[in-house]
């Protein structure tokens, strides 16, 4: 009887475990966008301390952007917008973290600090300045489907200072 019992609990455990491991089935399913990795969520106190998975992305949904309204106005960590500065809104990571902001329509990349709060309107993931929307050019369209990853400040700032590098024409 108890080896039933013990065969039956170890077909179960199997099944759950492998129903587990598969995850979702569509990468365009509500749940794989909101899905965060497994990697650590920063901790403010701490530092910056979650590392950039590119196989997993952190947020993968609608990006826009803020400008000329906005500008010199004071954001959520207190400094004043500036809509040419490579700066982000985000409804929860912490602000001071980067993140990697691809165009999921024409794969450019940008590295952007998160330094305000927003975006307010249900359905967009984050909210990029005028500078990061123009990197990434979508400022035309306004909208634009795009996937975040985490970064670390180090490579953020050497994409930025690479980015920055004066154009021999």
């Amino acid at each position: 009887m108890r080896g039933h019992i013990a065969h039956g609990l170890a077909s179960v455990l199997l099944v759950v475990s492998l129903g587990a491991a598969q995850g979702p089935t569509s990468s365009g399913s509500k749940d794989a966008q909101s899905a965060k990795p497994s990697n650590s969520i920063p901790n403010p106190k701490a530092g910056f301390q979650a590392k950039t998975n590119h196989h997993q992305p952190y947020q993968v949904g609608t990006a826009s952007w803020y400008g000329e309204y906005f500008e010199g106005k004071a954001t959520a960590s207190g400094e004043p917008y500036n809509m040419y500065d490579l700066t982000a809104a985000h409804p929860t990571l912490p602000l001071g973290s980067w993140v990697r902001v691809t165009n999921l329509r024409n794969h450019r990349v940008v590295y952007v600090r998160i330094n305000d709060r927003g975006p307010i309107i249900p359905g967009r993931i984050i909210d990029l300045s005028y500078g990061a929307a123009h990197v990434l050019r979508f400022q035309e369209q306004g909208l634009q489907r795009v996937r975040i990853d985490l970064a670390q400040p180090k490579e953020a700032r050497l994409q930025q200072v690479a980015e920055l590098q004066p154009v021999a024409y």
